[in-house]
């Protein structure tokens, strides 16, 4: 919704400002909308972050930074301003009632994996023990992806 690449950006730089030092962005990726089709497509991007902060306390901010950019939460995968997954923590496994590591679905999302294994393609899953490039080629999900822009 709305400027959608300069969201894209806000995000990016406010995580930047609050969770730590970028490591690795992909490209900027333009995708189908998931489960809902009657909306606009969504841009997806995926970047790695060097921090001391808790997975928690990562969180926190995404969520926050959602907030500030205007995220309303109305329909579940619903058009949205912007939406900020915590995809992995390296290699932890974690699982609490508000955050699940590595992301339970990403398997599941060439929308998550695409950018994922332009960045991290050798990254290994730590349940699953395959990598990301491996995980992209096994992925069943039939939704297009199309890169837009580099980074």
């Amino acid at each position: 919704m709305g400027l959608r690449n300069q969201n894209l950006q806000d995000a990016l730089q406010r995580q930047k400002q609050r969770v730590g030092k970028i490591k690795a962005a992909s490209a900027v990726y333009e995708t189908g909308a998931w489960e809902i089709k009657n909306q606009r497509d969504f841009l997806n991007q995926a970047f790695c972050l060097k921090t001391k902060l808790a997975p928690e306390e990562v969180l926190r901010n995404a969520l926050d930074i959602e907030l500030e950019l205007g995220r309303q939460r109305k329909q579940k995968w619903g058009e949205r301003i912007i939406d900020i997954d915590l995809i992995f923590y390296d290699q932890l496994i974690l699982d609490t009632p508000h955050l699940t590591l590595p992301h339970p679905w990403l398997q599941e999302r060439r929308f998550v994996l695409e950018p994922l294994a332009e960045i991290i393609p050798k990254w290994k899953h730590p349940v699953l023990g395959s990598k990301v490039a491996v995980l992209l080629r096994a992925c069943q999900d039939k939704g297009w992806v199309k890169q837009v822009s580099g980074f």
